[in-house]
């Protein structure tokens, strides 16, 4: 069916209303407007600029897909900002930083905090609320910024990205056209910015057109769990627990996070490195085990929990970073992977890589030039840059943890001796899904289970409950199984159907009809975390965005 689609022209598209691209846009706006100043007064020669900018999210309003813990560097706000009377809404400044080991009963405080995690100077904040304000301050600088818009195949001239084709609305799960059907609005625009977080749909296919990550080491992330809880007990905010050990086994990656906010709200969570063996592994019912914990119980004694959610991270370092750039087109934040693993910071990272490819896109439109030679100059910048210095030192961090827990910490305590270098550089990195292992390689004894109380645990439709996700349920399925079957031939007997564990939302559901098994999508119970799509040990799931507005509602995360 031929379809007639609007066609909106713009000088620059970012994808994403995350730190990266927010960041981006505001100081490209403040950028032309040093250009055209320097141009009216005669100190700089050239036209004077009146770009159009549009920033497009995906999540229903601003700040409703932005999870985090978050603890932020201010060193990338405070460059981006420089002029400016705007601050951050930070939380609290942090007070103090704690480290604990946890066995199963006991919960045994490090006495020095490991530098990584050292946090003072740093702030607590909501990811939400800061990219409210961000967006905010992007639109005073006359940046355009439109939530509810997916952007789901990147428009290709030749071997140039000339912008993003938005998802349809009003299709029906048979993919017939509804009375309300509008297709999505073809966006034009000389230079596409890609800032969709981690394992971007648009990303993906800039990838397989230009080979992006062909010459790096594979990408590999975990995934975050995270809980909003108020409180009852007098915390102060600003203080910082990181926790080591329980719930995860030691040939698992990961740890917990506790921060205290204002107004008795705490953030609790559970970071799950996806390149685990066992495919029983359940991150949802890790971080309900945590909660089991004597010391965290006592922390959210008689709270009452206010959110949940999850996200993937990515933490492959500086070595699975992809190329930044192709002929109209520049990736920042976590789908460029611009994340410290060793500190699991990527907020300020991200703000830098915005600022970075704001001067280059400057120098593109000054230029009139958006070709690839052109705004490789953002690679070069990177290249220089203080983003670059501080990845560079931890750039075998991540991969030290592949083979389990102590030799991690081996390797990566040789790696702060030898600035980021260590025994092996780089040291290699195995995508995570291929580590793992089948079902009868493991041991046969059940993995513990949780008493769901729900008031300290609660099972997975009752955190989704906690996540406000909505989708529009007559649409059709935006995770696409590119062979079902193997799901019930392959995947039952050599895996046990690990999508039922590793989804922290209960999408995936092995059901009967009559005496055969079949595979169950609940895309509407969703939360974008892209787990799925990355721990699939077959890499059959591929997650594309769902109409305009769908998905989680983290604004008070």
């Amino acid at each position: 069916m031929s379809v007639e689609r609007e066609q909106l022209e713009v000088d620059v598209l970012f994808v994403g209303a995350g730190p990266a691209s927010l960041s981006a846009a505001l100081h490209l706006a403040r950028l032309i407007k040093e250009h055209n100043q320097a141009v009216e007064s005669g100190e700089r020669t050239g036209d004077i600029l009146n770009p159009v900018l549009l920033v497009v999210e995906k999540g229903k309003d601003i700040g409703a897909h932005a999870l985090s813990g978050a603890v932020v560097d201010p060193r990338g706000f405070d460059a981006l900002l420089k002029g400016l009377e705007s601050r951050p809404p930070y939380e609290a400044k942090v007070t103090n930083d704690l480290l604990y080991y946890l066995t199963e009963t006991k919960a045994y405080r490090v006495p020095i905090t490991p530098p990584p995690l050292q946090n003072h100077g740093y702030y607590v904040a909501s990811l939400g609320q800061l990219v409210k304000w961000l967006a905010a301050l992007c639109e005073e600088h006359e940046v355009e910024v439109y939530p509810g818009f997916p952007g789901k195949e990147i428009l290709f001239d030749g071997d140039s990205v000339i912008g993003v084709r938005m998802s349809d609305s009003g299709v029906g799960q048979d993919g017939e056209p509804k009375a309300n059907y509008e297709p999505g609005m073809d966006v034009k625009a000389k230079v596409t910015v890609l800032g969709e977080g981690p394992k971007g749909t648009l990303f993906g296919q800039a990838d397989r057109k230009f080979g992006l990550s062909s010459e790096t080491q594979p990408q590999i992330y975990a995934v975050g769990v995270k809980e909003l809880w108020r409180v009852k007990r007098d915390l102060e905010p600003g203080v910082v627990y990181h926790s080591l050990g329980f719930p995860l086994r030691s040939n698992e990656f990961g740890g917990g996070f506790v921060y205290t906010m204002q107004d008795g709200l705490i953030d609790l969570g559970l970071v799950v490195g996806l390149d685990y063996e066992d495919p029983r592994t359940d991150c949802h019912l890790l971080l309900q085990r945590l909660k089991q914990h004597p010391f965290i119980k006592d922390l959210i004694a008689g709270g009452e929990l206010v959110s949940y959610g999850a996200k993937a991270i990515p933490e492959g370092g500086l070595y699975a970073m992809p190329r930044l750039f192709a002929d109209g087109l520049l990736v920042v934040g976590d789908s460029g992977g611009f994340l410290n693993p060793q500190r699991l910071k990527g907020i300020h990272l991200a703000v830098e890589s915005g600022m970075l490819a704001a001067e280059t896109l400057l120098e593109a439109l000054v230029m009139g030039d958006s070709s690839a030679e052109r705004l490789s100059t953002y690679g070069a910048r990177f290249e220089n840059s203080p983003a670059r210095k501080e990845l560079w030192k931890v750039r075998n961090f991540r991969q030290s943890f592949q083979k389990g827990f102590w030799p991690g910490m081996f390797h990566s305590a040789l790696q702060m001796l030898s600035r980021g270098r260590g025994l092996i550089d780089p040291m290699p990195i195995t995508a995570g899904h291929i580590l793992m292992r089948p079902i009868s390689s493991l041991p046969t004894s059940p993995l513990p289970e949780v008493d769901f109380d729900g008031t300290t645990t609660f099972d997975k439709l009752s955190s989704l409950y906690y996540s406000d996700t909505s989708h529009e349920e007559d649409q059709p399925s935006h995770l696409l199984i590119r062979d079902p079957q193997i799901c019930i031939d392959k995947c039952r007997e050599e895996f046990g159907n690990p999508c039922q564990n590793f989804c922290p939302a209960s999408v995936f559901e092995i059901t009967r009809e009559g005496e055969q098994p079949r595979l169950q999508v609940n895309s509407s119970n969703c939360v974008h975390c892209k787990t799925c799509e990355i721990i699939d040990p077959y890499q059959i799931i591929l997650w594309t965005p769902p109409e305009g507005g769908g998905g989680p509602d983290w604004k008070k995360m």
